[in-house]
């Protein structure tokens, strides 16, 4: 336990450095219910093994535990085995990308997803609104190293992986004024230039989704700890009250 709660910490140090950038831009609220859905997870899954294990591993998950999301070992293994090397459903979700190569390509290693949507926190939003807003605020920026930027992380070294599903945004922009002086461009909004194999509307839902299985990612067993609590919780409920009539029963009469 304590080398679990050290490797969390050291994690955390990690992670807030790597996302040290940030913007006064408002949250988008994430659909948490969707972290119930079997359907929106596993097809979040779809789209973090397409998209995303190529650069950022989910170490603290194994293969085998994507079945609480119910699929069966065979689907597991036809459908997100990425390593033919891969012995068994036991091993942990790891990025095939060697840290010293990306140190090389990137200019450092990109960081392990397991627990961002629990060290990812905000003033006004939690760490689930801060990636579902992240995820879909890409914008294309040339005055950057990869072409692209991002709203709520300004100068993100992370280019817009999701790009051909989402499209190519471009930002809209206004002279800000203060006191009849002009003191810079305030951002607008973000407009579609070049249209995706998504509509916003779809786009919007799959983002929702992928953020959803983080939000898994990051405690697995967290809505079995919810449903037995509920459970529990009716438990003591029915005992309490037969435990009420059997005093009752038993003291009736005693004066």
């Amino acid at each position: 336990m304590t080398r679990q709660v050290s490797l969390l910490f050291i994690f955390s140090i990690f992670v807030s450095q790597v996302f040290a950038a940030s913007s006064d831009i408002s949250l988008d609220t994430f659909p948490v219910s969707r972290v119930n859905n079997n359907a929106a997870l596993q097809n979040g899954a779809k789209l973090y093994f397409n998209y995303c294990l190529g650069c950022h591993g989910i170490s603290q998950v194994r293969y085998s535990r994507l079945k609480d999301l119910g699929l069966t070992e065979s689907q597991i293994k036809d459908n997100f085995f990425k390593n033919s090397s891969l012995a068994s459903s036991a091993a942990t979700i790891v990025s095939p990308m060697k840290a010293k190569d990306a140190k090389v390509w990137l200019g450092k290693a990109p960081p392990d997803l397991s627990l961002t949507a629990r060290s990812r926190s905000s003033h006004d939003g939690s760490g689930a609104d801060w990636i579902y807003t992240y995820l879909r605020s890409y914008y294309a920026d040339s005055s950057q190293r990869t072409g692209w930027n991002n709203l709520v992380y300004p100068g993100v070294g992370m280019p817009n992986v999701l790009w051909d599903l989402q499209g190519i945004n471009k930002v809209s922009s206004s002279e800000e004024t203060v006191n009849g002086s002009k003191t810079g461009q305030k951002l607008v909004s973000l407009e579609i230039t070049e249209p995706g194999r998504m509509t916003k509307a779809e786009f919007d839902e799959n983002m929702a989704d992928l953020t959803a299985f983080l939000v898994w990612v990051s405690d697995p067993t967290g809505q079995f700890r919810k449903q037995l609590g509920v459970w529990v919780l009716l438990f003591l409920g029915i005992f309490v009250f037969i435990a009420w009539r059997l005093n009752a029963a038993y003291w009736k009469d005693i004066k």
